[in-house]
């Protein structure tokens, strides 16, 4: 990244025209951004996402791009260079920009061989490493990342998101140390635990075990411990690639020292940037200072400013952290007896702020969780401005400037995007270009493509330079992010042109043909709640909780619901449970909030015979679908009974089990309005209300966020309830957008629009919602009956043999 920055900027500065640039680099691509290597394992950037300039942009600019091809020695003195192809060439001018490289904490077993890893561990450092690991994760389950610090944490969400259950080990007793005191570390670990990572702090790793095939098995610390796993990703820190430099004679401690023009204080001709220069004393590896640093490199090189010199770098950063918003500038902790202190600190929210004032300037803040004075901060620390009196304010909107005043007084030089380094004004400069909608500058510039979290920033700067004339981003509304339709749009579409498979909507439909992780589980549920039976069902576009039928578990186990319809069973299903859970030493069985037996830690390998010992069905505990349908006694047993809650909560569920959704559905059913199956708060509920009457209610929640329903109808028979149940239902699953639950989406459409078209019929659909809903009940099938045909060998092993390629590690 710093090499390539370097050299854009001399060929801003009309170097082109001053030398014939040549660039070697090791890997065999362009250059990209190693930021966003985590998006890349997330799923949510494929590699050719994070590309900073395409192969074309070096031809174009008259640029020899030696890709693949590693420098081996430098002869200061010659002015030669000699590479591993073996070419040998002569320069007037060197710039050295080698970065940096994993380091690899010494532990037994870590090693297959010389040069290879044992099989199961990974580094994460390049695109090859990134590429392996995804390769590998959908054959594992249970990830352990080594290091704590921003790359590690992302590392560990990204493996999360792919399914995996991840922990992370740390040896220092802080996560992020380099930016976060002990209470603020505390409060991030807290957050990821509620996520469902796992964090051991203060463990030295010592050693990997593997099993009789030599595959990782699980790692030992120092004090005994150990940990099982199947993956392991060391993210424990990086050390500057200067091994080429020492041996040309150049000084180095930490790093390449450099003076301030960025030359290496032993040869005029040399220069470095970036990670591998140490320039007094510091070594950054933050986007900001390694621009800075190739700003004055080209000034200089080019001779275009002589007096231009690189001083240093105030660290001052922005993002997010496994979905956490972190913010962080200047020192930790007061340092000195008159430095003014002030903390914030909300555990139980996540959020943590601090500032440290020194002689009226802001000398240092933290800010965890809530990053809405990070503008005026980090203005205050980079510029000194004047502070309010009143200290507290800044950490709250009370004296200080509103956030979007903030954005409109920020320096047209201050650095809006760490992740990309893009400038206040390179954003302001788009927008006067003609680019007038926020997703076209952040398309253009990158800025907001990497962690998101100066997106607000970023749309607040768009806003101001456009004086109102920003375009809504026609993006906004499509149904997916890989391809430009709206829902409506985008189901005609695929009707039209008879797309059954999320591939071929890919190819019909997307930009170039090309396909968007992000949006295949979301296509593979519309298409089969479109197509029924004609679906044709890729495993890759689904989730892990899809490919093998069961809800993964923190350990990376299984957990396994069998279907009780209306929350009924009988000692026949209670006696196949028990023998199951002996069978296969379940660790637990719990009764679940719907009613139902869950079988918790069944191991991955054992899911396709504990379903063939059950003999139930599916209870569909682990998708977006059709859940479950509570129930009461009803009138059979209990004396308040005024309907029979049973038979018909039972009789919804044999209709509509298993339907594909766009978030999941939970349904109740309750004989009287004492309300004992709690039907006022599901995505739909029934209550009966006497002299044979069912009140429907829809649109209710009782998790995170409570709601109680709207009343859809009062009907007089069960057959009524049921066709209106599922005219409900499919309405909901046309129009909601991905993941929106009904109790958001009845809101946003507003109960007396559903009133009309699910009951009065008022655009003319409720034949054809009936007639859809219809074709999907007829195409369901118990997906657990894919135990005894796997879709691909590995669908139900916990672990694969993995080809690892060759690697050559510097130890």
């Amino acid at each position: 990244m710093a090499g390539a920055r370097a050299v854009e900027e001399i060929l801003a500065r009309d170097g082109a025209d001053l030398f014939d640039i040549t660039v070697f680099g090791a890997e065999p691509y362009g250059n990209y951004n190693r930021i966003l290597l985590s998006n890349v394992l997330a799923g949510s950037d494929t590699a050719d996402e994070i590309y900073l300039n395409p192969l074309d942009w070096y031809a174009d600019n008259g640029l020899d791009l030696r890709a693949g091809v590693r420098v081996v020695r430098i002869d200061p003195y010659a002015h030669l260079v000699w590479a591993d192809d073996g070419t040998r060439m002569r320069y007037d001018k060197l710039i050295l920009a080698t970065g940096s490289r994993s380091f690899f904490p010494p532990m037994e077993g870590l090693w297959a061989d010389d040069t290879t890893l044992t099989d199961g561990v990974f580094g994460f450092r390049t695109i090859d490493d990134c590429s392996a690991i995804v390769d590998a994760a959908g054959q594992r389950s249970k990830a352990v990342v080594i290091g704590g610090g921003l790359l590690g944490l992302e590392a560990a969400r990204g493996l999360q998101s792919r399914g995996l259950t991840v922990d992370v080990v740390h040896a220092a007793p802080t996560l992020m140390e380099a930016q976060l005191d002990s209470t603020a570390g505390g409060i991030l670990r807290r957050s990821l635990d509620r996520i469902g990572i796992g964090v051991h702090v203060e463990k030295i790793t010592t050693g990997i075990h593997t099993d009789e095939h030599g595959r990782l098995s699980g790692i030992e610390f120092k004090d005994g411990g150990t940990l099982d796993c199947d993956m392991l990703v060391i993210s424990a820190g990086i050390r500057p690639n200067v091994g080429i430099a020492r041996r040309a004679g150049l000084t180095i401690e930490r790093a390449i020292v450099v003076d301030d023009h960025m030359r290496s204080v032993d040869d005029d001709d040399i220069y470095v940037v970036g990670e591998c220069a140490q320039h007094r004393g510091q070594v950054y590896g933050l986007v900001a200072p390694l621009w800075e640093q190739a700003g004055v490199l080209a000034a200089h090189i080019t001779g275009t400013d002589k007096t231009a010199a690189y001083h240093g770098s105030r660290i001052a950063t922005k993002l997010k952290v496994a979905g956490v918003d972190v913010a962080a500038m200047g020192i930790k902790a007061p340092q000195h007896d008159d430095d003014e202190f002030v903390q914030y600190s909300e555990p139980k929210h996540g959020v943590y702020k601090t500032v440290i004032v020194r002689d009226g300037k802001l000398v240092g803040a933290t800010l965890l969780g809530d990053v809405s004075k990070v503008s005026f901060l980090m203005q205050a620390f980079d510029r000194g401005l004047p502070l309010p009196e009143e200290r507290v304010s800044l950490l709250f909107d009370i004296g200080t400037p509103d956030v979007e005043v903030g954005a409109a007084e920020l320096a047209d030089d201050a650095q809006v995007c760490n992740c990309n380094g893009v400038s206040k004004a390179t954003l302001v400069d788009c927008v006067k270009g003609g680019e007038n909608t926020v997703a076209g500058v952040m398309n253009t510039t990158r800025a907001g493509k990497g962690c998101g979290s100066c997106k607000q920033l970023v749309t607040q700067i768009v806003e101001w330079a456009a004086a109102g004339a920003v375009e809504e981003d026609p993006a906004a509304s499509w149904y997916v992010p890989g391809v430009p339709y709206d829902k409506p749009t985008l189901m005609q579409k695929i009707r039209e042109l008879q797309l059954h498979s999320v591939s071929s909507v890919f190819a019909a439909l997307a930009p170039d043909g090309k396909e968007d992780a992000n949006s295949k589980m979301a296509l593979a549920s519309l298409l089969n709640m479109m197509w029924g039976s004609e679906f044709v069902d890729e495993r890759d576009s689904r989730f892990i909780n899809d490919r093998v039928h069961a809800n993964i578990q923190r350990d990376g186990t299984f957990s396994v619901v069998p279907q009780m319809k209306g929350g009924v069973t009988n000692s026949w299903q209670l006696r196949r449970i028990a023998d199951v859970a002996d069978k296969y030493a379940i660790p637990m069985i719990k009764l679940t909030g719907g009613q139902r037996i869950d079988l918790l830690g069944v191991r991955k390998e054992d899911l396709p015979a504990v379903w063939g010992d059950l003999e139930m069905p599916s209870g569909y505990a682990y998708g977006k679908s059709f859940r479950t349908v509570k129930t009461c006694v009803g009138s059979d047993f209990c004396r308040y009974g005024l309907g029979d809650s049973t038979a018909l909560g039972i009789a919804i569920e044999e209709r509509y089990q298993g339907l594909a959704s766009p978030g999941k559905m939970k349904l109740a059913v309750t004989g009287c309005p004492r309300n004992c199956a709690e039907a006022l708060c599901k995505d739909l509920g029934v209550v009966a209300v006497g002299e044979g009457r069912w009140e429907i209610y829809v649109g209710g929640a009782a998790g995170s966020h409570v709601r109680k329903g709207d009343l859809l109808a009062t009907v007089d028979t069960p057959d009524e309830v049921m066709t209106l149940t599922g005219r409900f239902l499919q309405y909901y699953r046309e129009n909601a957008n991905w993941l929106e639950r009904t109790y958001a989406w009845v809101p946003r459409v507003g109960i007396d629009k559903i009133r009309a078209v699910v009951i009065d019929d008022s655009e003319g659909i409720a034949e054809q919602l009936d007639a859809n809903m219809q074709k999907s009940v007829d195409a369901y099938q118990d997906p657990w009956k894919d135990g005894q045909n796997p879709a691909t060998a590995g669908q139900f092993r916990t672990s694969l043999p993995l080809t690892v390629l060759p690697q050559v590690p510097i130890r």
